[in-house]
């Protein structure tokens, strides 16, 4: 098949003005033989679909009508653009079905992007449930904190301990707080409050200072000592195991396999924040996800916050 220069293109009938909304009324028009019937069908009045077909004939510089005393014809030139007409509205019209189709349809992968500990000690525990509710939803958990593109497909969901940045294409639901509070083992599983400030710490890597966590330290202890600094909450959980020294961890984890919860409530709060393409909304395994995850933080939030 030769493709035309632009110049044999400016050439061609189909003008760059054609609407093709038009479509649908030149093949009703066609149908029918009826200006009257036309209107009925589409509901517009006989001077509209009137002046539209004069506009679609100038526009593809075509005549695609004729007119006598009882009906509308269709010229050689119009049965033509009709026969191609009615296999192109068809395929929109299935194009349209089967779109709506997948809207609706609860299958599929749906990747969701979090800090390692929201998996390790909160999500996965619960995935059974949602994967026999949800068979054909393929859940895609990537442990990650570094910013998303959701244009990019390079994560459905993500959930954030800050509000990010506004971006008009990203929607931003806040489900609520999660509490940190000081974990020790071993050596370090019965030491008093006021002695915390006296203790090795296994803290987070120095470009971390801003973190809330940090900044709580450093209010406890301003020349805190330093057992260990790491990148990972995973591994400080592994480390204030091994009794390395105490470390502020998120409540979720809780007091088992040797760590011991030395605060009464909560040290620190942040924010949990749901973030998704703004129209996620719209296709049916990621409202689905969307719910169970909010429906989940309701569920845990004694156990995420004290």
């Amino acid at each position: 098949m030769r493709i035309p220069h632009k110049a044999e293109n400016d050439k061609l009938p189909m003008a760059n003005d054609f609407d093709w909304n038009d479509i649908p009324l030149i093949l009703a028009l066609a149908r029918t033989g009826s200006m009257s019937a036309t209107g009925r069908e589409l509901g517009m009045d006989g001077s509209t679909i009137s002046r539209r077909i004069a506009a679609a004939e100038k526009a593809l510089n075509l005549r695609l009508f004729t007119r006598d005393t009882t009906r509308w014809h269709l010229t050689e030139p119009g049965q033509v653009f009709v026969e191609h007409g009615e296999a192109v509205f068809g395929n929109v019209q299935s194009m349209l079905l089967a779109s709506a189709r997948e809207a609706d349809t609860v299958a599929g992968p749906v990747r969701l992007s979090a800090i390692d500990f929201l998996f390790d000690h909160w999500l996965v525990r619960h995935l059974p449930a949602f994967t026999a509710q949800h068979p054909e939803v393929e859940v895609q958990l990537f442990a990650d904190n570094q910013n998303v593109s959701f244009t990019r497909r390079e994560a459905d969901f993500a959930l954030r301990l800050a509000q990010p940045t506004d971006d008009a294409a990203v929607l931003m639901r806040r489900l609520g707080d999660i509490g940190w509070a000081v974990y020790g083992a071993g050596p370090y599983a019965q030491v008093p409050r006021e002695r915390w400030g006296e203790q090795p710490w296994i803290a987070h890597e120095e470009a971390k200072c801003h973190l809330p966590e940090m900044r709580w330290l450093a209010r406890l202890a301003p020349e805190p000592r330093i057992a260990l600094r790491v990148n990972s909450l995973s591994t400080m959980v592994q480390a204030c195991r091994a009794g390395v020294g105490l470390a502020l961890l998120p409540c979720i984890i809780e007091g088992r396999d040797g760590l011991v919860r030395l605060s009464q409530g909560a040290e620190v709060f942040r924010e949990l924040w749901l973030l998704s393409h703004r129209d996620a909304g719209a296709i049916g395994r990621f409202k689905v996800v969307a719910a169970w995850i909010a429906a989940l933080y309701e569920e845990s939030r004694h156990r995420l916050c004290d």
